[in-house]
């Protein structure tokens, strides 16, 4: 009979498989079942081996067709038959991924496991657009937050600590609820015309940004049909877009691969 197996709770990134770390394209190579996110690229799961065994568990919005405590459970089964196990997510498993409430369950049943860590949303779209997320004198902190509440409970963030000016703001599954953020950042004291811009689906081929200032990203983005996911940065250092833009390359010369098509929207 064999042992208990072993999960891997593994970042995939933001989207672009390159962005994957060497220990995460191991894991995932050497897995006999793989338990996948929605959001985890196409690009990605095509590096699977063709006999693993796949469990899509994606959610959506308003739409949770498997349960967390089954996924939990789903893990737990499946180390148990001695498996091993990829649990993929996009991103970083453990920022807004719940990766650390599936680990508390494998943990309460005994299952070893490892967290495989990725390239968060945050910093893949940010370096996508060739953005800092700090810059000496603009930004002395950087936040991330989710703008997107449990059972859709009304967003009670601490706009004042938010509203800092000297902070990069990052926020995640903000869609929805961007002109409320807005709103009450500036209601605290952020300035209307912060630099500000919505990126959809980050370092894939389909990416599309959009620049605005935080009164203006709102429209901007529900007016180019951002689809998600999509995130927000607001800070002075997305108004560094102009200073960190390189020019258009001619030929190959200096050119490191093809250049991703992009939906651009600049406005505000």
């Amino acid at each position: 009979m064999r042992g208990i197996g072993k999960v891997s709770l593994i970042g995939a990134g933001p989207g672009d498989p390159d962005l994957l770390t060497v220990k995460a394209l191991k894991r995932i190579q050497d897995a006999e079942v793989v338990v996948y996110d929605r959001l985890v690229s196409q690009e990605i799961m095509d590096l699977v081996p063709p006999k693993t065994a796949l469990y899509p568990v994606g959610k959506k919005p308003k739409s949770h067709p498997i349960p967390q405590e089954e996924i939990n459970q789903l893990l737990v089964d499946l180390a148990k038959e001695g498996k091993r196990v990829v649990r993929l997510k996009g991103g970083d498993p453990f920022i807004f991924g719940r990766g650390s409430e599936e680990a508390a369950e494998l943990v309460t049943a005994g299952v070893e496991y490892e967290v495989v860590p990725g390239i968060t949303a945050a910093q893949g779209c940010a370096s996508s657009l060739n953005l800092p997320l700090t810059h000496r004198g603009l930004a002395t902190g950087l936040r991330y937050v989710t703008g997107h509440c449990q059972r859709d409970v009304p967003l009670d963030l601490d706009w004042a600590s938010l509203a800092d000016p000297n902070t990069t703001l990052v926020i995640y599954m903000g869609l929805a609820a961007i002109a409320e953020i807005s709103t009450k950042l500036v209601e605290h004291g952020m300035p209307a015309d912060m630099p500000a811009v919505a990126i959809s689906k980050g370092t894939t081929s389909e990416e599309q940004k959009v620049f605005g200032t935080l009164t203006t990203i709102g429209e901007l983005a529900k007016a180019a049909k951002l689809p998600a996911p999509t995130l927000f940065m607001i800070g002075d250092v997305v108004g560094l877009k102009e200073t960190l833009e390189l020019p258009e390359l001619t030929g190959s010369e200096g050119n490191w691969g093809e250049k991703r098509p992009h939906l651009e929207v600049i406005n505000g």
